[in-house]
């Protein structure tokens, strides 16, 4: 089933407006309040060998897509169509955030980013050459977790004093004993296959009071796609990355001690609750030197993730700087030491 919203004062095609935060009409103005929809007469479910092909209802064109796609737009017209049948049931998300960053405020963002580059080639400053620049959701699961932390460690202190003609060096050895109980609320994991998860993690963080309830108009536009995992299977994933912070936790708590040394660390993270969720990523294609470069955009923050071109000129000349700078230092060192003139 295609959802296409059309205008119901002119009927021309309706899209997520950002600014405004409505479904909007660019032909005459007219908004509607998306918090105001329904999306209770989706009823149908989608199965993976269901058909991959859908008509679009503004034009009558085929929209063809991959069995993960969710929201795109029609080749022929142009129109954004929501596949509404592969947004229920299960594949239902619970929240999204919508895009606060339009397609033009994001390519300024993203050359201002560039212009950033001080080690990057001299011709990819000028950021003319983005290939294409895609709106897209991406599916995220959201968890709450516990963790229960008991830990069994050694601390010591030691102490250094003289008495007479001796020196002294007392140790001070403490059984350490911590029973710790952490929350964490609404950590981020990405559901999809295709997107890296180093990247997505790096688009981090977003704005959570810009959660909305899931309503299919928000996607009228863009680009979106259903999970490929699910809560269960990301599970793993999720308590792989708090794990840094519950290690930097508990040393927290063991302070003051000149060393210390874990008998046992055990660490228990239960789900409390998860949450099926979109998030908003402009996904930029940049082609330069013959070769296409992939950038990713948080579409809340405008926080870009990618690896630019480097430059080895400029790399040699800043090394070169460097070594330069602190050559010529090491001599007025020696000067003013009293060392000769080179």
């Amino acid at each position: 089933m295609v959802t296409h919203y059309k205008c119901p004062s002119c009927g021309s095609d309706m899209g997520y407006d950002t600014e405004s935060g409505t479904l909007s009409c660019d032909s005459c103005g007219h908004q509607d309040n998306i918090e105001e929809f329904s999306d209770d007469q989706i009823t149908e479910t989608f199965s993976e060998d269901e058909a991959k092909e859908y008509h679009c209802e503004n034009c009558g064109g085929i929209v063809i897509t991959d069995a993960d796609t969710t929201a795109t737009s029609c080749s022929f017209c142009g129109a954004g169509v929501v596949l509404s049948d592969r947004l229920s049931g299960n594949l239902m998300p619970a929240k999204v955030i919508p895009f606060t960053i339009d397609q033009a405020e994001a390519k300024r963002a993203f050359q201002k980013w560039c212009k950033n580059g001080r080690l990057t080639p001299k011709g990819f400053l000028t950021a003319n050459r983005i290939k294409e620049i895609t709106g897209m959701y991406v599916p995220f699961w959201l968890y709450d977790l516990n963790s229960k932390a008991k830990v069994d460690a050694v601390a010591t202190r030691v102490r250094t004093y003289s008495r007479g003609e001796y020196i002294y060096t007392e140790t001070k050895h403490y059984d350490v004993y911590r029973d710790i109980n952490l929350d964490h609320i609404k950590v981020p994991v990405d559901a999809s296959e295709k997107m890296h998860d180093d990247i997505m993690d790096k688009l981090e963080p977003y704005d959570y009071t810009n959660l909305k309830d899931f309503k299919t108009p928000y996607l009228a536009g863009y680009i979106a796609e259903k999970y490929n995992y699910d809560e269960e299977e990301l599970l793993p994933r999720v308590k792989r990355k708090i794990q840094t912070y519950i290690d930097s936790y508990i040393s927290s708590t063991i302070n003051g001690y000149h060393s210390v040394r874990y008998r046992s660390k055990q660490v228990d993270t239960s789900k409390r609750h998860s949450a099926y969720v979109l998030f908003p990523i402009w996904m930029v294609y940049y082609d330069f030197d013959q070769k296409e470069h992939t950038f990713a955009m948080n579409g809340q923050t405008g926080k870009v993730v990618g690896k630019p071109p480097i430059s080895y000129g400029k790399v040699a000349t800043w090394f070169g700087g460097i070594a330069g700078a602190s050559f010529i230092g090491m001599k007025l060192l020696a000067l003013m030491m009293g060392g000769g003139i080179w």
